[in-house]
C-alpha cells in the first residue's frame, strides 16, 4: 500500500461496538487511508463491525456482509474484512459460506486487524468520533462473568477485562478537549468495573474522577448489572451533580421463578429493595430497565406479576424483548422453550402496552416543569434536545420551539433551561426560558 486508499467501517449491533470502530480508526495512518462510516460510500476496502447476540442483529450482519460481498465481485471494492461478535462466534461457517471476505477477525481484540492495516496498537485513548461530537461512549471494561440462562456475550466477548483507570481517565480528558460534553459510561456490566485489576468494584471511584474533567457535563450509567449493586455507585450518583439522574439497570424479570431460571443471582424482594434504594437516595431518578419475556417455564402467574411490579415500580424507560434461543447458552442446551414465536411476541406486546400509558403519564408529569437540556440537533421548527433523564438513541426527546431561542446559541452540545409545554408517549415539547 504505498498510495492513499479508502476504508469504509461500518458499524453494526450496539454502543460497544461503536466505540471499537472509532478506536480502530484512530489507530490507521492518515497518509495510507481516508476513513469513512457510510455504509453507502463507495470505498476500496469495506471493514463490517458486525453484531451476533440475537437473531435480528445476526441477520441484519449476515445481509450487510452479502451485500458487501456481491459489491466485491462485482468489482466494486477490492478487500472485504469482517470483525465483531458475528465474526468471533461463527468465522468458521462464514468462510465457507461467504469466501469473497478477504479475512474474519474476532470480538475479543482488534489487534489482529489493526496489523492487517498496517495501523499503530499501540493508540490506546484516542478515538475518531462517529456520534455527534457533544457526546460519546466510554466502554470502561469488556467481557462478562455472570453467565445469564440466556446469553451468549461470555461466549463471544470471554471473561469480565476492566480498561485500567489512568487510561479510561486520559481518554475521557481527550474527549473533553474535543468538545464532548456528555459521556455515556458503557460495559458488558459497568458494576463489575475494576474487580479483575484491583480485586474491588472501582466503579464509583471511577465516577467521582470524570467528574473532575472540565469540559464534561454530563456523565451517564448504562448496563449496570442489578446484583449486589455497589452502594458507592448510588453515592456518587446522588451527590455528585455531574453525574445525571439516569441508570440503565437491565432486570429482565421479577419473579424468583424466572429470576433463578434465567439465572441472575438475585430474588424478587431483593430487585424491589434496590429499586426502591434507587428511588429515595437518588430523588428524581429516571430509571431505564429491559425485560425478556417467553423465557422457558415462564407462566401466566410470571406475566402477571411482571405486569403488577411494572405498575407500581413507574419506570420511565422499559424495553422489552421475546426470548430468543442463542446456541451454547444454558437455556439452549438446558430448558424446554415451549412457547411459540407469536406467543412470546404477543406477551411482550402486552408489557409494552402497559408501559405505554405509563409513560404517557410520566411524560404528561413533567409538563410546566423547567429542566436543564443539552441541544442534540435541527428539525423542521424545534431545535430537538434531551433532559438529563433521556439517553440518545435509545430514549425520547424535548423539541423546544425556535420561536424561544431567538437570540441565544442553538449550537448542538450548548446546554439551555427550558420549560416544558407538552408531551406525548414518549416525547415532550418546551420553550427556551
Amino acid at each position: 500500500m504505498t498510495s492513499k486508499q479508502t476504508i469504509n467501517l461500518i458499524t453494526l449491533g450496539c454502543a460497544k461496538n461503536i466505540v471499537d470502530s472509532e478506536h480502530l480508526a484512530a489507530t490507521l495512518d492518515p497518509a495510507l487511508w481516508e476513513i469513512h462510516f457510510d455504509e453507502d460510500e463507495p470505498a476500496d476496502v469495506v471493514i463490517i463491525n458486525t453484531c451476533g447476540f440475537i437473531l435480528d442483529a445476526k441477520e441484519e450482519s449476515i445481509e450487510t456482509i452479502l451485500n458487501a460481498a456481491e459489491l466485491k465481485k462485482r468489482g466494486q471494492i477490492k478487500q472485504l474484512f469482517v470483525f465483531g461478535c458475528l465474526s468471533q462466534r461463527y468465522a468458521d461457517d462464514l468462510r465457507k459460506e461467504v469466501p469473497e471476505v478477504d479475512d474474519f477477525f474476532g470480538a475479543r481484540t482488534i489487534d489482529d486487524i489493526i496489523a492487517k492495516l498496517k495501523g499503530d496498537n499501540t493508540i490506546k485513548t484516542d478515538r475518531i468520533l462517529t456520534t455527534p461530537a457533544h457526546y460519546a461512549y466510554l466502554k470502561i471494561s469488556e467481557g462478562c462473568n455472570w453467565g445469564c440462562g440466556y446469553c451468549a456475550i461470555p461466549l463471544i466477548r470471554g471473561r469480565h477485562i476492566s480498561v485500567p483507570m489512568e487510561e479510561l481517565i486520559e481518554e475521557a480528558q481527550k474527549l473533553a478537549l474535543s468538545g464532548v460534553k456528555e459521556l455515556i459510561i458503557i460495559a458488558q456490566d459497568t458494576t463489575y468495573y475494576g474487580m479483575d485489576i484491583y480485586g474491588e468494584r472501582k466503579l464509583g471511584e471511577l465516577l467521582r474522577k470524570l467528574c473532575q474533567i472540565t469540559g464534561i457535563e454530563w456523565i451517564r450509567l448504562h448496563y449496570a448489572y442489578p446484583t449486589t449493586f455497589p452502594s458507592d455507585v448510588i453515592d456518587a450518583m446522588a451527590e455528585e451533580p455531574k453525574i445525571c439522574k439516569y441508570l440503565d439497570i437491565p432486570l429482565q424479570h421479577i419473579t424468583d421463578n424466572m429470576l433463578s431460571a434465567m439465572r441472575r443471582g438475585l430474588t424478587q424482594k431483593e430487585t424491589e429493595e434496590l429499586v426502591a434504594k434507587l428511588r429515595s437516595r437518588i430523588p428524581g431518578i429516571a430509571i431505564r430497565t429491559t425485560m425478556l419475556v417467553g423465557y422457558p417455564g415462564e407462566t401466566q402467574q410470571d406475566i402477571d406479576a411482571l405486569k403488577q411490579f411494572l405498575t407500581e415500580a413507574r419506570f420511565e424507560k422499559l424495553g422489552v424483548f421475546p426470548y430468543s434461543p442463542e446456541e451454547g447458552t444454558h437455556s439452549y442446551e438446558k430448558l424446554t422453550d415451549a412457547l411459540t414465536d407469536q406467543e412470546k411476541q404477543d406477551r411482550a406486546d402486552d408489557i409494552m402496552s402497559l408501559q405505554q400509558s405509563i409513560s404517557e403519564s410520566i411524560c404528561e408529569q413533567r409538563i410546566g416543569m423547567q429542566a436543564k437540556v443539552i441541544i442534540d440537533r435541527e428539525q423542521d421548527n424545534f431545535v430537538v434536545c434531551r433532559g438529563e433523564w433521556d439517553s440518545p438513541e435509545v430514549d425520547g426527546e424535548i423539541f423546544v420551539t425556535k420561536s424561544s431561542l431567538e437570540g441565544k446559541d442553538q449550537t448542538p452540545g450548548k446546554f439551555l433551561t427550558v420549560k416544558i409545554t407538552g408531551a406525548d408517549l414518549y416525547d415532550l415539547y418546551a420553550d427556551a426560558l
